[in-house]
């Protein structure tokens, strides 16, 4: 591969060859925008690196970004890199002790902070003698302004570049099973990804993709960021969860990528408009079947979209299926911190349940208890600072410990049966894994999480969420106990296609909330197994003892408002 389709060198290209077409949109307050060309973006960045490199940092030197996805969140980016340096994603919903720890242990001489979810408190977590330029869209509370540093330092004339190899990012785990590790990648595995991505794809320059989810993850910065500046294609952002799907029919996104709570979040909305059983009907009358579609679609924005995919944890297969049902080309994507995304369906070739085949150039098979092992030029060069659990994700010939338990079909799709380390044993000495249970429980148009345990217990039960939608349209007892019916009923469903051992004894309905801010999900919304158990121990046993099929953390009551 060339190395001027590396990162830094593709942001040279598109300054040269395409100045005045529009590379980000930004919004900001009362409907406004504005956009930056990619001339414009350059000049920034150019400014932006020359004010980095004028506080006399070592090469490598780390600096932090910590905010939601925004315009300028990109060109600081590419200025880090410019200058020489290694960035360093914060997740803008951490707690300020969580924020220290990362720049602490990465050793960060500069952050970048922007809007985060903990507003006032998250700059409370910046280590003292750490630089700190705030963007435009925050307040000036202290150290350097974005305005105020494109001043400080005449702007790099020359296109400096970065060896392929050269260490780009390191990109810290979301913490799900502990303390988060900083997996370091080069330009050269970004390079990689954005090439088969849009190759698969056959994405093009005309692209539009509305980011949204974390930049300090995984999917967003490798499936998103990266291949629009390969192709260069435009970049829109989002305020927030009050302007947002005024910001996705502004971008009119050719490329959609999302999680599954938010696919779930976005389906029970939906739902919330027309009933589900009315919207089945509708959908099954051949003449008004096809409007209708055309039109949900429409309202929820992704009526331009092209391609859609999901990753990050597990998609339900019928919430796959509903979108796909609605002429939404939604698929299941895999990929890992520390591999960045391997697996993706080509066009055409989507099996629900099943998360595509490996990339070209990237190599899988099974380990011990049938662990997806990965190997390709996409592996991190390792975590940071820890060499033991380095090697220790290693198998001796080079291939990813992934943790993860698959079915590898002959064609090579592969089927994500869960994690090694979440399987549990139950009192009858059977072990069982969670995630396929889950995401069957899960296909409940009312349910927004569910956590399935049970070590030590004689079958697994599971604690669900239910969606504030549900709740606030159960104003009787009747309506609660019709709740009640339909998630026994579902649970009887799926416990006669599971072996005896696997079997759900009960369905427990949560007070919640389960959000980032409370430590029950983690910054990429996926539960917190750990902290769940320790939340709900000590109610197992009034549980069990009560011999209901779907019992209730709280006793419900009517026009509750959760």
């Amino acid at each position: 591969m060339l190395d001027d389709e590396l990162p830094l060198q593709c942001m040279y290209r598109w300054e040269r060859e395409r100045p005045e077409h529009i590379f980000l949109t930004q919004p900001f307050g009362g409907g406004n925008v504005r956009n930056w060309t990619w001339s414009q973006a350059a000049a920034e960045v150019r400014r932006m690196a020359a004010c980095l490199r004028s506080q006399g940092w070592e090469p490598g030197t780390r600096v932090a970004i910590l905010s939601r996805n925004c315009a300028w969140w990109i060109m600081a980016d590419l200025a880090i890199w410019m200058a020489g340096y290694v960035t360093v994603p914060v997740y803008p919903s951490l707690k300020p002790q969580s924020i220290r720890q990362i720049l602490e242990h990465s050793g960060a001489k500069g952050c970048f902070i922007g809007p985060t979810d903990e507003k006032e408190t998250a700059g409370s977590g910046i280590p003292e003698g750490v630089l700190t330029i705030r963007f435009p869209n925050v307040p000036a509370n202290g150290g350097l302004t974005w305005e105020k540093a494109l001043e400080a330092a005449p702007p790099i004339r020359d296109s400096l570049t970065r060896s392929a190899e050269d260490l780009a990012t390191i990109i810290y785990t979301s913490g799900t099973t502990g303390a988060p590790k900083g997996v370091m990648h080069s330009f050269a595995a970004f390079r990689f990804d954005a090439k088969c991505l849009t190759e698969l794809l056959g994405a093009t320059d005309q692209g539009r993709a509305l980011s949204y989810l974390p930049l300090a993850h995984i999917v967003e910065r490798a499936g998103m960021e990266m291949p629009a500046l390969l192709l260069g294609s435009r970049i829109f952002f989002t305020e927030g969860i009050e302007t947002f799907l005024a910001d996705l029919h502004r971008a009119r996104p050719t490329i959609f990528l999302s999680v599954p709570r938010l696919l779930l979040k976005f389906q029970q909305g939906v739902f919330e408009k027309v009933p589900k059983k009315k919207l089945d009907k509708l959908l099954r009358l051949p003449i008004i079947d096809r409007y209708t579609k055309r039109r949900i679609l429409r309202q929820l924005g992704l009526n331009t979209v092209v391609h859609a995919a999901c990753g990050a944890a597990p998609l339900p297969t019928e919430i796959l299926l509903w979108y796909r049902n609605l002429g939404l080309d939604l698929a299941e994507g895999y990929g890992m911190t520390e591999t960045l995304i391997t697996h993706l369906p080509k066009p055409g070739y989507v099996r629900p349940g099943y998360v595509g085949a490996a990339l070209e150039g990237v190599e899988v098979k099974l380990g011990e208890n049938n662990e997806l092992l990965v190997k390709s030029p996409m592996n991190m060069l390792g975590y940071y600072n820890d060499p033991q659990t380095t090697r220790d994700a290693f198998t001796p010939d080079g291939f990813f410990r992934t943790g993860d338990v698959v079915q590898l079909d002959p064609d090579g799709q592969i089927k994500i049966i869960g994690r090694l380390k979440e399987q549990f044993k139950t009192s009858k000495g059977k072990y069982v894994i969670p995630a396929p249970i889950e995401s069957r429980l899960m296909a409940h148009p009312d349910v927004e999480a569910c956590c399935l345990m049970g070590a030590g217990h004689p079958n697994p039960f599971a604690i669900v969420l239910v969606a504030p939608e549900a709740r606030r349209r159960c104003t009787s007892l009747e309506d609660w106990k019709s709740l009640e019916h339909s998630l026994q009923t579902l649970m009887d469903q799926v416990n006669a296609r599971l072996d005896p051992h696997e079997r759900v004894q009960f369905i427990a309905i949560a007070d919640g909330p389960w959000t980032v801010s409370n430590g029950f999900m983690t910054p990429t919304l996926k539960i917190k197994r750990t902290v769940l158990e320790n939340r709900y121990q000590s109610l197992v046993d009034n549980w069990e003892r009560t011999n209901c099929p779907v019992v209730w953390e709280s006793a419900p009551q009517p026009h509750a408002t959760h």
